[in-house]
């Protein structure tokens, strides 16, 4: 028989047994029509209470891709119209590349709010804590707050670090002291998106994801062309964008979620104990993300240490296609970090131990359709980046020919890294995501300086290739095999 929910608990989610009572419910929304078919509190109970495993994740992992897929269309747009303005094109593209670059690195940086954030809040969804997920909510949003602060209060002294060390021009040192009005929006979305994923709901983070896309775009045409302001303009724009979607954000957590929140309650929430348990996971996490910004760095900077602009070429565009199978297997780590924190929560092993299956099981499919897209497909997703009219055309093509077989290989290698990185982060075991990380990159040096003597530019893609493989072994293994995470379920 199934164990009788207690009150505070009944209004998460509606129970598809029930749904004949409708009508003695608050109005359902269009998110809670996508909610699963599971008990009262939304949660999985065994085989017979559960819903599909696989639409489980599917209901998480479908939204977050067409999230991602939203990440690079900013930038095209935005290149475009830097090489539109202006009678320099190639000196205002290359303007925007580099203050596009320093604020990747800041919000890459700050991207561990969002994980630390998403784990704690699913394991406290699991087992029916309203007053945490509440708390998780407002430390969240008061961390990123006070980071985004700390950001803007250090404008000047960032802005000219970074802008020395990128060798900024006064145009990309325009967009820098424009776009940064934007992080401390960016880093409150980080800490928004990372509650909603714990809270089991992707389809909030994706339409703030659309609506932001929508207003940059629609912004940066017209600052740039009607106003006549270029790159400051889409610096603007980025501004206004994304703390429209703080708004939105905001306003479907009111709408959505105002029935099931608790009242604050600012000691609980300040609690050092709490606290330290979520500055411990982030700073795990951040160490990690240093490491990952370390070895993309690395790969860019070794690329043009090879004195072959072609060959930089190649490997930029190369990477690129790797980051297209990145942003699909990246949705599945999302519903992994989702569903493992809501079961270890729920102290539901049999679940758990499906859900972790199911997810490898996605993420290893993904793997295999890029590796048939790559193989037969591989000279057409690189013309998307090449002009065929250009001189130097056929060259890198040429040059991508041979080391096509890395980015064909990588999918195969990638396919745990992904997935695990989920896994440990709803389950809150960053110690392990950072150690793994550690010796991964410490792997990807040695094997590069090693080997590049001996085959070149061949080393450098084995290098990344065994450092994504890695990072999934070294996981998996650090933690028994995942029966480390099956204790947490009980």
């Amino acid at each position: 028989m199934r164990n009788r929910q207690p009150r505070e608990h009944r209004n998460l989610a509606l129970p598809a047994a029930c749904t004949i009572f409708a009508a003695m419910k608050p109005k359902i929304t269009v998110f809670d029509k996508l909610r699963t078919k599971t008990n009262s509190f939304g949660l999985c109970r065994g085989e017979k209470t559960c819903m599909n495993m696989n639409y489980e994740i599917m209901r998480i992992a479908l939204p977050n891709i067409v999230s991602n897929i939203t990440v690079p269309l900013m930038g095209i747009v935005s290149t475009a119209i830097a090489g539109h303005w202006g009678a320099d094109s190639a000196a205002t593209i290359g303007a925007l590349a580099i203050g596009v670059s320093i604020f990747n690195f800041i919000y890459w940086n700050c991207s561990f709010v969002r994980m630390g954030t998403s784990g704690l809040t699913a394991q406290a969804y699991g087992a029916g804590n309203l007053r945490e997920c509440t708390n998780m909510l407002a430390r969240a949003l008061v961390v990123a707050a006070l980071m985004g602060a700390v950001m803007v209060a250090l404008q000047w002294p960032v802005g000219e670090l970074a802008l020395w060390a990128m060798n900024g021009s006064a145009m990309t040192r325009d967009y820098f002291y424009a776009r940064i009005w934007a992080v401390p929006a960016g880093i409150l979305l980080f800490g928004l998106n990372g509650w909603f994923t714990g809270m089991q709901n992707a389809v909030i983070p994706m339409c703030t994801a659309i609506a932001v896309n929508v207003v940059h775009i629609l912004c940066s045409l017209w600052f740039a062309f009607g106003l006549d302001l270029g790159i400051v303009g889409i610096a603007y724009a980025s501004v206004l964008a994304q703390w429209s979607g703080v708004g939105l954000s905001a306003l479907l957590l009111v709408t959505e979620y105002r029935a099931m929140l608790t009242k604050i309650d600012w000691p609980e929430v300040l609690d050092l104990q709490p606290l330290k348990t979520f500055f411990v996971i982030n700073r795990d996490i951040m160490l990690r993300t240093l490491c990952i910004v370390a070895v993309y760095t690395f790969f860019t900077g070794a690329s043009a240490r090879m004195d072959d602009p072609a060959l930089l070429a190649v490997n930029t565009l190369l990477l690129q296609l790797f980051t297209l199978f990145s942003y699909m297997n990246d949705g599945f780590a999302y519903a992994a970090e989702a569903l493992t924190g809501r079961f270890i929560g729920a102290r539901d092993g049999e679940a758990l131990r499906k859900c972790m299956r199911r997810c490898i099981f996605w993420g290893t499919m993904v793997s295999v359709a890029f590796v048939g897209i790559y193989l037969v497909g591989w000279r057409e997703l690189v013309g998307l980046f090449v002009d065929g009219t250009t001189p130097d055309a056929a060259k890198i093509t040429e040059l991508a020919g041979r080391y096509i077989g890395w980015i064909i290989v990588i999918p195969i290698a990638s396919a745990m890294p992904f997935i695990m990185d989920g896994i440990m982060v709803g389950a809150t075991e960053t110690r392990v995501m950072r150690n793994s990380m550690f010796l991964s990159t410490a792997a990807y040096f040695g094997i590069y300086y090693a080997g590049y003597p001996l085959i070149g530019n061949n080393a450098l893609w084995m290098a990344f290739t065994l450092y994504m493989f890695l990072r999934g072994v070294l996981q998996y293994y650090m933690t028994g095999r995942l029966r480390t995470i099956e204790r947490k379920a009980g």
